[in-house]
């Protein structure tokens, strides 16, 4: 079972947010008793895992493997545990980061070191979090700000965290993430799920190099092979 000074389950933060009520919670599975899981949930709605993080972790080595010199300006929409984040910050050539998140409760968890991922994320010079709505961030981006936009917000553009997220996955939406970027900038989202092959074509009337990364991963808790979706454009 396990060592038994430890408990096997802890809910390390709960509120009521605008979006619903926000639970962080972390476990010991029965079948990985030395090990924390930390998950988190909105209301009813299971948003993510500490466990299972490749395709958080794919969405900034697809978009940055594309960029070229030094001195990369990066803007993540969606800060969630930070695997997105941290995975960017082992890339030399990223100069600052500037991590959007909706939830200031979320971006707390980081600060207060709630998350594993906190403490490491607080101490590099490079990551700025800032509380807001990520979309209207790059609507008031300046022209060609950033070399990569990576956005881990929604499902899907078919799944909204809220319904006001709808109007960023139109053409005018992505037009506006397409202006924020330097010449050769990446822009990049994970969705969860398959190929929405009529969004990649929306897409590619907006970016002139397109492409769907599918990306297969195993579950343990649950023993499930599952996909997700890295969508990546380059202007």
């Amino acid at each position: 079972m396990g060592n038994a000074k430890w408990p096997f389950y802890e809910e390390l933060d709960i509120r009521r947010t605008q979006l619903g009520e926000l639970l962080l919670r972390r476990r010991r599975p029965v079948s990985m008793p030395e090990t924390w899981v930390y998950e988190v949930k909105l209301d009813d709605r299971f948003l993510m895992s500490s466990l299972v993080h490749a395709s958080e972790d794919e969405l900034a080595r697809l978009s940055l493997r594309r960029l070229e010199g030094r001195g990369w300006r990066v803007l993540v929409g969606g800060l969630g545990l930070g695997h997105t984040v941290a995975e960017a910050l082992t890339w030399a050539q990223v100069e600052t980061i500037d991590v959007v998140e909706y939830l200031e409760e979320v971006i707390a968890w980081h600060r207060r070191e709630l998350v594993p991922l906190g403490a490491a994320l607080g101490a590099d010079e490079r990551c700025r979090i800032v509380q807001g709505d990520c979309f209207q961030w790059i609507r008031d981006a300046g022209v060609e700000t950033y070399d990569a936009v990576l956005i881990d917000v929604d499902d899907s553009p078919e799944h909204l965290l809220s319904p006001g997220h709808g109007s960023f996955y139109t053409e005018t939406g992505l037009a506006a993430a397409r202006r924020c970027l330097r010449a050769g900038g990446v822009f990049a989202l994970w969705t969860a799920g398959p190929v929405l092959e009529h969004f990649l074509e929306r897409m590619r009337r907006v970016f002139s190099d397109v492409e769907a990364q599918a990306v297969h991963f195993h579950n343990p808790l649950h023993n499930l092979d599952d996909v997700n979706t890295i969508y990546v454009a380059q202007v």
